[in-house]
């Protein structure tokens, strides 16, 4: 299953990359930055964190120094996924209500602005991360594994820090897109009803809206990438608040309850889960999508049959 999530991320950021499916540059700018984003956290959190944890329990990867490397660079990959969702919905938002910002803000080189902020700043913030685990095992002078220190559950410092970690992603993020969702979905509706009596007293109301069928396709893309992520990152945010109001700890070994390990992994699952969806979510709103795709998956059988033609 890995290899084809990988190879579905990579297919999005070629497709996306050539610029031949009809959309903006910023749109696509953020689209391919959430792809990369999206094929970093399964190569960190699945293969180098889960796979390699369980077929390579004591390669390089489980010393303290580089676990606590990994667990810094998953939470940053993560954290960036969810940030370029709401910079992409935030994208929409302003190119669909506000026409006089749009012409100055939705433009790529505003794009790479906001996808290089985005980077830094989770980086940064996630960066603290790797102070806060211990060695479980100390084998020949040689630390293994990790597990986080007693003192970030009792210090206020490393509390607030948490809390922080929690509030800046996801809990912001969950309302920044239902916010922006619930403000542009106001907008379409009033216009919409506007255009609609407009044209009832032009044209008549049975004919096309060149302007509405575009729009309801932006509003489809947008509304399906956003209502994943609200919905497959939810348990997560859940896990947080439960770690924390019910005084328990993060799954660590044998000193986690069974029901902390339950919510955790089950979070992390539906966290992978959203960064498989984001290709089948283009391929099933995006019909050029689907057309570059198909055009993609035949080209090694033409190049193929070229071949084959010139050996006769």
């Amino acid at each position: 299953m890995t290899p084809g999530i990988i190879s579905a991320n990579l297919a999005v950021i070629v497709i996306f990359s050539r610029g031949r499916c009809g959309l903006s540059g910023c749109i696509t700018y953020y689209l391919v930055s959430m792809a990369v984003t999206d094929l970093l956290v399964i190569i960190t959190a699945v293969i180098l964190n889960r796979i390699a944890g369980i077929y390579f329990p004591f390669s390089f990867l489980s010393i303290t120094p580089i676990c606590s490397l990994r667990s810094a660079l998953i939470f940053t990959a993560i954290d960036s996924s969810a940030w370029l969702t709401v910079t992409f919905t935030f994208d929409r938002f302003v190119a669909i209500c506000c026409q006089k910002l749009k012409l100055k803000y939705c433009t790529e080189k505003t794009a790479a602005w906001v996808i290089g902020i985005v980077a830094a700043l989770t980086s940064i913030k996630n960066a603290f991360l790797y102070f806060i685990y211990e060695p479980r095992y100390t084998i020949n002078q040689v630390p293994w594994f990790c597990n986080v220190k007693a003192f970030f559950y009792i210090s206020a410092a490393w509390a607030a820090y948490d809390w922080i970690r929690c509030i800046v992603t996801p809990f912001l993020p969950f309302i920044l897109i239902l916010l922006l969702n619930a403000l542009t979905v106001r907008y379409i509706l009033a216009a919409n009803g506007a255009r609609k009596r407009l044209r009832a007293h032009g044209n008549g109301e049975n004919q096309t809206d060149p302007e509405m069928e575009k729009r309801k396709r932006s509003i489809i893309l947008l509304f399906t990438i956003s209502g994943s992520f609200i919905l497959l990152y939810l348990l997560f945010f859940i896990t947080i608040l439960y770690v924390r109001i019910a005084k328990v700890t993060y799954f660590s070994g044998s000193n986690s309850s069974e029901s902390t390990f339950t919510l955790e992994e089950k979070g992390f699952m539906l966290q992978f889960l959203s960064s498989c969806m984001n290709p089948f979510i283009y391929a099933g709103t995006q019909k050029k999508f689907r057309n570059e795709l198909r055009n993609g998956l035949k080209y090694p059988f033409r190049q193929f049959i070229k071949f084959l033609r010139i050996l006769k």
